[in-house]
């Protein structure tokens, strides 16, 4: 990476993580360029960018104040690129920033899943990548508005990459840390992401979700399935909450009073009532959802392991029939259904 007290900085893949991540820095001072699909593109130069989040701050961006483009040539003038596209797109990312970008340019994955760093490292051999872990959903609720609908703190590996970002990601206001160990960060988001494919099968905001018992056991029994492979497997999932993971599942499943008394006491994450998962709303845009790269995970390393994770499979069918049109599941009946799998 070249070496400038500003480091020039692109956004390729810019959606919903991309624009609001990408925004927020840009609206904080720093050089961004935007490299995303047409259509997003053009709302953007038509609307500009609007950022807003669930404790009420907002700021907007006018149309000439962004620099914009769809044409991955755009990526040469960048000395980090912030990687932010769905995981099926990692390798079609992987082959422009190869073309485009500078070799000394180094790549920072903002995506779902535990296996992208590792597979743009041998994408791009010779390149420096860092992981990256957004724990936050963000949803667009109006043409080139980008809103953020529940808490967290973006995490960074640590490294040269990171210590040249921490002070844009500072002026910007992204809260942020750095962390040597980002396997164990990237496997506990999953362990939390798992209930992305639970609430896009509610069809609830997240909030109403959570809330419901039957779902949150749903969610639970999803991590418990996961945790015993990981323990087996010997990757031990960083803390990234009030409790340590092992907890979660026996947290999940308790009453609704209870659960919701804890949860306060215990500082959880914020959620606005109208957030939705990231894979409820490609299930409302009709778009292919990320379940292979976050479940699937989960039954990919079973299969490693010469063992089977039946309920994170099952939560794979489910989503798959979603995509092709299937209802919403009620909370008693989903939970029926996952918990005689375990039976």
């Amino acid at each position: 990476m070249a070496q400038r007290e500003a480091p020039r900085l692109a956004v390729l893949g810019a959606g919903l993580i991309g624009c609001y991540v990408g925004g927020r820095l840009a609206a904080g001072g720093a050089t961004v360029t935007f490299v995303g699909r047409p259509r997003q593109m053009g709302e953007l130069r038509e609307a500009g960018l609007t950022l807003s989040d669930l404790d009420g701050w907002k700021t907007a961006l006018a149309p000439d104040a962004l620099d914009l483009a769809t044409d991955p040539v755009a990526l040469g003038d960048a000395d980090i690129i912030l990687l932010a596209v769905k995981s099926p797109a990692t390798e079609s990312a992987a082959a422009d920033i190869a073309a485009h970008a500078r070799p000394d340019a180094a790549v920072v994955s903002l995506q779902n899943g535990v296996t992208n760093p590792d597979r743009l490292r041998a994408l791009l051999p010779g390149r420096t990548v860092i992981a990256g872990m957004v724990p936050y959903n963000v949803a667009a609720p109006g043409p080139g508005h980008f809103h953020q609908g529940t808490s967290g703190a973006i995490t960074l590996e640590a490294g040269p990459v990171a210590e040249a970002l921490s002070p844009l990601f500072a002026k910007a206001g992204l809260t942020h840390a750095l962390h040597a160990d980002m396997p164990a960060v990237l496997w506990a988001k999953l362990l939390i992401n798992l209930n992305n494919a639970i609430n896009a099968l509610s069809g609830k905001p997240l909030a109403a979700q959570l809330a419901t018992r039957d779902y949150r056991r749903c969610f639970a029994i999803c991590q418990a399935e996961s945790l015993r492979l990981l323990k087996v497997a010997g990757i031990a999932p960083a803390q990234l909450g009030p409790l340590p993971p092992s907890r979660m599942p026996f947290l999940l499943s308790l009453p609704d009073w209870l659960f919701k008394r804890l949860s306060k006491r215990g500082g959880s994450p914020k959620i606005d009532r109208h957030a939705r998962s990231s894979m409820a709303d490609d299930l409302a845009a009709g778009r292919k959802t990320e379940v292979d790269y976050i479940n699937g995970e989960i039954v990919a390393l079973a299969k490693r392991l010469g063992r089977s994770a039946p309920i994170n499979a099952r939560v794979i069918e489910l989503i798959h029939a979603a995509e092709q049109g299937a209802t919403p599941w009620p909370a008693e009946k989903l939970w029926r259904e996952l918990r005689s799998i375990r039976a």
